[in-house]
């Protein structure tokens, strides 16, 4: 007899921040296929939450700019469970608090910045997207892809716009 593991398959979740109104084309073609959507913030206009709603299942926190309209009564920090990991998101990185590891966190998304970037720090993986609204200065236009299998956790960002 033969014993087989039954493994989970892979949960991917598209990340993408600061929108501020648009919801380009490259986005939505990058996020195809997920298996859901977390926007970090900086959404502005509820349009661009039901155009990434069609996609996959959605969550979405506040950012500074999201003050008026449906956009502004989302919370500003979400925290959810996929497979065994537990991700906190919150737009700015500054309202994450002392210790996320202590609190059971195991990836940490954000936005606010513009700036794609990933790190892990205690054990938490760190993930922000970048911005994947209007060119500010002479930043990358980006959104990120955050991998689930069990425990385990990996992410990277991808540039949408060159």
């Amino acid at each position: 007899m033969t014993s087989r593991t039954h493994s989970v398959p892979a949960t991917r979740i598209g990340l993408i921040s600061d929108t501020h109104n648009l919801v380009r084309p490259e986005a939505l073609q990058y996020l195809a296929g997920c298996d859901a959507i977390i926007h970090a913030g900086d959404i502005c206009n509820q349009a661009v939450l039901d155009a990434l709603a069609r996609i996959a299942p959605l969550t979405a926190v506040r950012g500074n700019n999201d003050i008026a309209g449906p956009v502004a009564a989302l919370p500003t920090h979400v925290k959810l469970t996929v497979q065994q990991v537990t991700i906190l998101v919150v737009h700015d990185i500054a309202d994450v608090g002392d210790d996320p590891r202590g609190e059971g966190i195991g990836v940490v998304v954000t936005g606010h910045s513009h700036k794609p970037a990933i790190s892990e720090r205690d054990g938490v993986l760190f993930i922000n997207p970048g911005s994947a609204g209007p060119r500010r200065f002479k930043l990358p236009i980006s959104a990120g892809m955050l991998v689930i299998e069990g425990a385990h956790a990996s992410a990277r960002f991808d540039l949408l716009v060159t």
